[in-house]
């Protein structure tokens, strides 16, 4: 039967029934049988919290698209989309729009797996070569690796295959990935620990497609969705169905986001499924009813039942986490099966209950929000429980913007009572970060009792308290503020590791915290490495890739060129400007031809009331304030010549403020060194059609002015008294790089500590950061003045 066929029968069935899934609406559709066990069940007040708390946090974490779908037993009850799907904002997203969800992927391959064994063609606890005779890692141990361990994630296998990993977009077929596993080596001993691993399902898909002969694809789409009725589910992006397609996200702690990327992976069978949340339902009413679907049984309650019950070690103790290809977990005192799916730009959550018959589908469109989604689907379950039980529904906790002075009052940096672990508390334009272990989590109040918790796409609830008049309580342990010092440099040694590596779609960097080397990867995993000789260092025996390590590559002047991270490979990516060198581009047109139609243009009319211009000459309120006015001279991103006088000039309120933050560092051994000040409007076009359309987020638009233009922005450095040597920052001065940002999480910590020392200098004098230049302040009274185009000649006769 042709997808097509299934859906033109689906929609039959549920016009039939008079539950016509609605766009943008709430929405109820029924499964072919809609005879339930259960007496009928009122969910419009459970719905109706439901769809405030989706509300919430679309809104709150800026989701693009969300689709969420309940059922009970035979039925959808309800299922609905939030948001948007299409980058444009113009398509409503619906429970038919169809997401990327990532390691859901797993279960339709080993359920897949599962009906051949069924059928005796297969067996499980046979050692895979016996179906895969070129499949040979390196394996030391007596054990050998069953395709039982593969799907529970037991095998001891890598997470990632050095060719078709998660990062790699050259779209290998899945021979080639598979193949490239035989230069690995088993982490750990087959059966003796849990690593979850992608590259382990794929080997459970080629397994699939050699004893089918057919592409697994095909036979999932056979055996699988055709049976359960699912039309707009693929392991192939589906090029028919773009109009239901949504875009997925990504997005940084340094808070850019992109577009994500959609090549498929090699390893397909773990991760490349295309699904929406009704389509997904179909498999929670077929879980419901032991494998039964209109079009016959796909399996046998038992083999269901296998496959949701923990499997054992070697010893007989169960593991917890797996049963064959489901998650198994606790919600309170029930026992939750499914899985979750996290790739590029999406989050799923695939929840049932199976004792009450109550699942859940959700899905988002956002890369890294999948606690947000578990949270909703979580909530999702417990107000059907609560609605069949006749108890009292739960509120759905929310949270909001932290009070300046409870922010600064957590401010700093604090150490473990009795421990090592660094925890470190900072504020950016009202948002206050929390970074300590492998997250960096936001601080946020309850609504109601006004607590401080930890609320961001990694989860919520975690608290945070003061303890006694400097420490900090974080979850349950006690930390002490550290004294408020520039932290040491770092060895030598570490220099040349120190840098970004990978592709734009997924950047691995490598930074040093806290006296440690760190990697950061896949964006959000931040995880301290332990140095096991100059080249080699390991990841922690926890998170995504415990168990495995990383080895450096470095060319002649020491520096590294690529690192082999868990067998897979990131080159060195070239970004920024070495320190000591200054940023260039190269204009699109001649500086010299664009100088006289700037100065020849008109600002932007301006209609209102401002205050009379008072610009002042910074050194003239006190000469030990530094001046580097590259715009002067030849050395900056332009390359040329754009001031015929070093000076700087703000205005006057401007100008004493900055002073005073001058002053206060002075007992630091520091001082301000300025770079621009006061720049007349016709610089800023200037810039403007001299630098590429894909830099201009790091110049000002001259048809709305910069503030620069009206005296009140200043971009400024630090440097050291006694040397008269500017500080290291993270990034150099005007660096069209990420680096520039002031949460670009690289660097050292004593770059970054100086980064963030200077910003609070200068917002305890009514300066704020441009969110995308460490270096650049706007005064707090910027808009009361105009734009101003006067020469500095003008300015000084």
């Amino acid at each position: 039967m042709s997808k097509h066929v299934c859906l033109l029968l689906s929609l039959l069935t549920f016009t039939l029934l008079g539950f016509a899934i609605m766009t943008n609406s709430s929405s109820k559709a029924q499964a072919p049988d809609s005879t339930s066990n259960h007496a009928a069940v009122d969910y419009g007040p459970a719905i109706a919290k439901l769809k405030a708390a989706v509300q919430y946090e679309v809104s709150q974490h800026d989701l693009p698209a969300f689709s969420i779908s309940l059922v009970d037993n035979k039925q959808i009850v309800w299922a609905d989309g939030f948001g948007y799907q299409d980058a444009d904002k113009k398509v409503p997203a619906t429970s038919q729009t169809i997401y990327r969800v990532g390691s859901v992927s797993k279960l339709f391959t080993d359920i897949a797996v599962m009906q051949l064994v069924e059928q005796g063609k297969l067996d499980i606890d046979a050692p895979v070569q016996e179906i895969l005779p070129d499949f040979t890692p390196e394996n030391p141990y007596d054990t050998p690796i069953t395709l039982h361990q593969l799907m529970s994630h037991r095998s001891g296998l890598v997470r990632e295959p050095p060719v078709g990993n998660y990062f790699d977009p050259t779209e290998p077929t899945l021979a080639e990935t598979i193949a490239s596993l035989n230069q690995t080596k088993l982490v750990y001993p087959p059966n003796t620990k849990t690593k979850y691993s992608n590259a382990a399902v794929s080997v459970v898909g080629e397994a699939l497609a050699a004893k089918t002969g057919m592409p697994f694809e095909q036979q999932i789409e056979q055996t699988l969705l055709q049976p359960l009725q699912m039309p707009n589910s693929s392991f192939d992006r589906p090029s028919d169905k773009t109009e239901l397609l949504a875009t997925g996200w990504m997005w940084t702690y340094d808070e850019r986001r992109f577009e994500a990327p959609t090549f498929p992976l090699g390893t397909g069978p773990a991760g490349n499924f295309y699904s929406s949340v009704a389509d997904l339902s179909q498999l929670l009413i077929c879980l419901f009813q032991e494998g039964a679907t209109p079009n016959g049984p796909i399996l046998k309650s038992e083999t269901l039942q296998q496959m949701i019950t923990p499997t054992k070690d070697e010893h007989g103790a169960e593991n917890r986490d797996f049963g064959i290809g489901f998650h198994i977990q606790k919600l309170d005192n029930h026992t939750k099966v499914g899985h979750g799916g996290a790739i590029y730009g999406f989050s799923t959550q695939f929840e049932a209950l199976p004792e009450r018959k109550l699942g859940v589908a959700a899905a988002a469109s956002l890369d890294g929000t999948n606690d947000i989604v578990r949270q909703l689907t979580n909530y999702a379950l417990r107000l059907m429980i609560a609605t069949q039980d006749g108890q009292p529904l739960p509120e759905y906790p929310t949270t909001a913007t932290l009070a300046t002075e409870r922010a600064k009052a957590l401010i700093g940096t604090y150490q473990k009572q009795g421990g090592t672990d660094i925890l470190k508390i900072s504020e950016l334009n009202g948002d206050v970060f929390l970074a300590q272990g492998v997250f960096r989590r936001q601080l946020r109040a309850t609504s109601k009792q006004g607590a401080i918790v930890t609320d961001d796409p990694f989860g919520f609830g975690t608290p945070v308290a003061p303890s006694g008049s400097q420490g900090i309580k974080f979850a349950d342990a006690i930390y002490e503020r550290l004294p408020h010092e520039p932290p040491a440099g770092i060895p030598e040694r570490w220099q040349g590791l120190i840098g970004e590596y990978g592709w734009d779609h997924n950047t691995l960097y490598i930074l040093e915290k806290d006296g440690q080397l760190h990697a950061l990867i896949e964006w959000f995993y931040d995880y301290p490495l332990t140095e096991l000789g100059p080249n080699e260092f390991a990841f922690p025996d926890y998170g995504l890739y415990h168990g495995e390590k990383l080895f450096f590559a470095r060319d002649e002047r020491d520096s590294a060129t690529e690192v082999t991270a868990a067998e897979v490979l990131f080159k060195r990516r070239p970004v920024g400007t070495p320190h000591g060198d200054t940023f260039k581009i190269k204009p699109v047109r001649p500086i010299e031809e664009i100088r006289p139609e700037a100065m020849a243009a008109t600002p932007p009319a301006e209609s209102g009331d401002f205050v009379e211009s008072d610009l002042v000459e910074l050194t003239s309120l006190d000469p030990t304030i530094k001046l580097d006015i590259r715009y002067a001279t030849t050395n900056n991103f332009m390359g040329a010549v754009m001031y015929k006088q070093p000076k700087a000039f703000m205005q006057r309120p401007a100008a004493e403020a900055l002073v005073r933050a001058h002053h206060r560092l002075k007992e630091r051994g520091l001082g301000l060194l300025i770079h621009d000040a006061y720049r007349p409007w016709f610089v800023t076009k200037m810039f403007w059609d001299a630098t590429p359309a894909s830099m201009q987020d790091f110049v000002a638009n001259p048809a709305n002015g910069s503030r620069h233009n009206r005296g009140c922005a200043v971009d400024l450095t630090l440097y050291d008294l006694a040397t008269g040597e500017p500080v290291e920052m993270v990034a150099t001065y005007d660096e069209f790089s990420p680096r520039s940002f002031p949460l670009y999480p690289g660097g050292t910590t004593r770059q970054r500590w100086y980064r963030q020392f200077l910003r609070e200098t200068m917002e305890a004098e009514k300066f704020t950061i441009y969110p995308l230049e460490w270096w650049h302040f706007d005064y707090q009274d910027w808009n009361k003045y105009r734009i101003g185009n006067e020469t500095f000649e003008e300015l000084t006769n």
